[in-house]
């Protein structure tokens, strides 16, 4: 049953109400949106000190942090907990130059390395490094007596969530598939990255010499057994914050090469189990990596299917370059003529159903040969005399945790050449 904004309960105690105040299940926006201010989306609790403002989840797990403190980087900058229970800084940038580079207005900045051009080191700032470590402490001196009992109990609930319970929690997600997702795809951004992962098949058929992400396990299909284990336990890990959720991420590193029955078996298994049709948040959304030889062999029937289901769905392939020289030096053991198949492929795809969009990954770096990207421009440019609205071309550096000047300019030289949405594309983690 969805939560209406009739539940939302105030607590702000004579006397502490500069001091504290509580707001169990707030309704916040149920539509994602690219805007430029802060926007917090589905059902959650708000507590707010004088110093803090936290938001937690429906299951009490706390979700966002930021300090209202005036040595705080920015007012509308905030911190985020992820699935996997890692934090993400989200950063202004600017505003406009991040929503140029990355299509959203938000920079995350994480903990890990990753092949981002963009952002600093928020983390190792005094303010921010003390929330991420101090957060419970600051829970466990909030007062618990003389208060309404629902306020009380609520506030020893998300006491009991520790940062060793949390932990355990985010290994059990990684234990339900039998592995962390180590790459989510580009497109997920769309939903703030409020992905539900599912895996059903394991590994990639390509082992490209530049990949620093995928595992080394050969390509296999899991059983249709597993792939209902993984349902059950996802929704019992959900627990009651499954409401906010109706983005799909079907696993692992070359999902479209699944067989399609079970693929579009899966889509229906777990549409109904999520309960999508009930989310808070509006819409439902499907995404998945696919490889250039299971796209190719994709047929028009299953795209057919694909396009009537309840979702708008994101197919992203990995093409790389369309450069026989790049490819080479990659290891990526394609043709630049099945590049090019791929990506004609592709705009028909986008051109033809509008439920679906497949998008498309191609490397940069200043240690590319030229013709590398000569054959981007042919692609991005020279293929179309008309501007795409779909069909986003992600650009993703080479290297990791190395900041480029360089890469950063050929970038924006790109993007002002390219006759596709076209961003860089930052990896993330679940």
């Amino acid at each position: 049953m969805k939560i209406t904004g009739n539940n939302t309960q105030i607590l702000q105690p004579p006397g502490l109400s500069r001091e504290l105040s509580i707001k169990l299940n707030c309704c916040g926006v149920n539509e994602y949106t690219k805007v430029s201010y802060p926007v917090k989306y589905g059902l959650f609790s708000r507590l707010e000190t004088r110093d803090y403002i936290f938001e937690f989840n429906l299951n009490h797990e706390i979700r966002h942090v930021k300090s209202k403190k005036r040595n705080w980087r920015h007012p509308s900058e905030w911190l985020k907990r992820t699935m996997g229970n890692e934090w993400v800084y989200y950063s202004t940038g600017g505003y406009s130059g991040v929503f140029e580079a990355l299509g959203e207005y938000y920079l995350p900045n994480l903990t890990y390395p990753t092949n981002s051009l963009l952002g600093g080191k928020p983390f190792e700032e005094t303010q921010i490094d003390n929330i991420v470590r101090n957060w419970p402490r600051i829970i466990s001196q909030l007062p618990d007596t003389g208060i309404s009992e629902e306020f009380s109990l609520w506030i020893q609930s998300i006491r009991q969530q520790s940062p060793e319970g949390l932990q355990k929690k985010a290994e059990k997600l990684f234990d339900i598939s039998g592995s962390r997702v180590t790459v989510m795809p580009p497109d997920a951004r769309h939903v703030d990255y409020n992905i539900i992962p599912l895996t059903i098949s394991d590994g990639c058929l390509y082992k490209c010499r530049f990949c620093k992400i995928k595992n080394k396990k050969d390509f296999s299909i899991r059983s249709k057994q597993d792939i209902d284990n993984q349902i059950v336990g996802l929704k019992q890990w959900l627990n009651k914050d499954i409401i906010n959720f109706n983005a799909l991420f079907l696993g692992e590193h070359d999902a479209l090469n699944t067989p399609f029955a079970i693929i579009l078996r899966t889509i229906q298994d777990a549409y109904d189990a999520f309960e999508f049709h009930s989310s808070y948040m509006k819409g439902n959304f499907l995404f998945m990596f696919g490889s250039v030889d299971s796209f190719l062999n994709a047929e028009k029937t299953f795209f057919e299917t694909l396009n009537s289901l309840p979702f708008h769905t994101f197919i992203n392939i990995g093409l790389e370059s369309y450069d026989r020289a790049t490819l080479d030096l990659l290891g990526k053991p394609l043709t630049q003529a099945q590049v090019g198949h791929a990506f004609a492929k592709i705009q028909f795809i986008n051109d033809t159903f509008p439920n679906i969009e497949i998008t498309c990954n191609f490397v940069i770096d200043e240690t590319l040969p030229d013709s590398h990207y000569k054959g981007l421009i042919t692609l991005i440019r020279e293929s179309t005399n008309k501007t795409k609205p779909k069909g986003c071309i992600y650009l993703s550096p080479l290297k990791f945790s190395c900041p480029s000047r360089p890469a950063l300019y050929d970038f924006y030289k790109l993007k002002a050449l390219s006759r596709f949405p076209t961003f860089l594309y930052m990896i993330q983690r679940l």
